[in-house]
């Protein structure tokens, strides 16, 4: 019974071992929604976008702390030591400890400098909270654009499988022929050629869906081999596009990077104010209370305790133009966040132009292609009548075949487009959102590829 137990034991050891190897291993269907969650998680370039926010949260923090009591202890304790004597007699030391702590106070009065750095460390603050929304929208662009490119590089394989499978066929019809005298080397070796080419082709179509592949994976740190497609039932005319002037309105007012901007630029504005400043006079309410035991050899083992409450005044006279530098560069520096608000801007609305041109024309593109796939159908269907009715020959068949497949690849990338057109619309715009990403997300189903 021992020697049962033993070999069970061993087997099912091995069996769970094996198990967990091949889960580890696996790859799995990831819908968009899991890509996303799985993006939020693991992408280096969100993490990064996390821990810079919250630093920049805490210099309105810093700011605010200028503006606060500012209260301090110090503590000294001596050991002296020394001698006396009076007119050659005899010397007697002066050996004793001392004590002194100090509890010490400073609350500011009259401060423009610590105030213009409070003003200035909320702009900060608010300049990463705009900043970390942008990056936020977005890693839901990029996601479905590294989801989208992993979709098509795979269309791309099936379409050169696809056609290298119909040249391996008419080169084996092509030298039977050959064989029997009814072709021509001619044939043969015009399909020889597009054989070795569709290989190429192959070969590079696996190859950049290697290289999407592992984009995708590396923003969601999973390893994906299946992936939803888009339905046919995709309604591209349920996009509801508002006018061009309500779009501009919305991304005047709530995109990210123009609003980052702008806080630069207040930002900038209150540092002029603080360096303007170094000329303002300084009232701080000052309060200490000390504590000093045995602080002379006259009169030891005494202790005095002290206490003392008063208004400060600091009044700079010059500085060596320190501050007029100070003021300068800051003028400087805010006329130049100016413009890089203004060049910010026109990118911004060229990008809303752009996406929002695309959105509408993308409309006429899929419903054009809708057609040519329909008549390349018709095509392939006519062309294996007339071979059978002897009008045409195999070579015909393959090239209408490989005209529908082109076209379907062109379809599916627009769209593919028409959605990455609606949500790089919203992100010009500032108005994404995830329940956006969700209406994306449901006109993809889960099968097998």
């Amino acid at each position: 019974m021992m020697l049962i137990n033993k070999i069970f034991s061993k087997y099912f050891y091995w069996i769970s071992f094996w198990i967990l190897f091949n889960l580890s291993n696996t790859s799995f269907s990831m819908s968009l929604l899991d890509a996303y969650e799985a993006a939020l998680q693991h992408d280096p370039t969100f993490r990064s976008a996390i821990h810079e926010n919250e630093a920049g949260q805490q210099a309105e923090k810093l700011g605010l702390a200028s503006l606060l009591p500012n209260l301090s202890m110090t503590h000294a304790q001596n050991k002296n030591f020394g001698t006396q004597s009076n007119n050659g007699g005899p010397t007697f030391p002066l050996n004793y400890e001392s004590q002194v702590t100090t509890l010490s106070l400073r609350q500011p009065l009259l401060n423009m400098e610590a105030v213009a750095s409070y003003r200035q460390g909320k702009a900060q603050s608010d300049s990463s909270r705009a900043k970390f929304t942008g990056r936020s929208q977005q890693l839901v662009v990029r996601l479905v654009e590294a989801y989208v490119e992993a979709l098509l590089a795979q269309d791309h394989v099936k379409i050169a499988e696809t056609q290298l499978q119909s040249l391996d066929e008419l080169k084996q019809v092509n030298e039977r022929m050959l064989e029997k005298g009814e072709g021509t080397t001619t044939d043969v070796l015009e399909t020889q050629s597009k054989h070795a080419i569709a290989q190429a082709q192959l070969i590079e179509a696996q190859d950049n869906l290697a290289v999407a592949q592992l984009k995708l994976e590396t923003l969601t740190g999973q390893k994906i081999t299946r992936l939803d497609r888009l339905s046919d039932l995709f309604n591209y005319r349920a996009i509801q596009l508002e006018d061009y002037d309500s779009w501009y309105a919305m991304a005047m007012e709530r995109n990210a990077e123009i609003a980052t901007q702008r806080h630069m630029v207040t930002s900038g504005k209150e540092e002029i104010r603080k360096s303007q400043a170094g000329h303002a006079p300084r009232v701080d309410l000052v309060a200490s209370l000390s504590r000093n035991l045995s602080g002379s050899p006259f009169f030891p083992n005494r202790e005095f305790q002290l206490a003392a409450v008063g208004v400060e005044v600091n009044i700079p006279l010059y500085s060596g133009g320190r501050v007029t530098a100070l003021t300068a560069q800051a003028k400087a520096n805010h006329a130049r966040a100016e413009a890089d608000l203004d060049a910010m801007t026109d990118k911004v609305f060229i990008e809303l132009r752009k996406q929002y041109n695309l959105l509408q024309s993308g409309i006429k593109k899929i419903e054009s292609l809708q057609l040519a796939v329909k008549s390349a159908e018709l095509l392939v269907g006519a062309t294996e009548k007339s071979i059978r009715g002897g009008i045409r020959i195999n070579l015909n068949l393959l090239e209408a075949q490989q005209q529908l497949q082109k076209t379907k690849k062109d379809l599916a990338e627009a769209r593919y487009n028409h959605l990455l057109a609606y949500l790089r619309l919203q992100f010009a715009a500032g108005t994404l959102v995830l329940e956006d990403l969700r209406s994306v997300a449901s006109y993809f189903t889960s099968h097998k590829n």
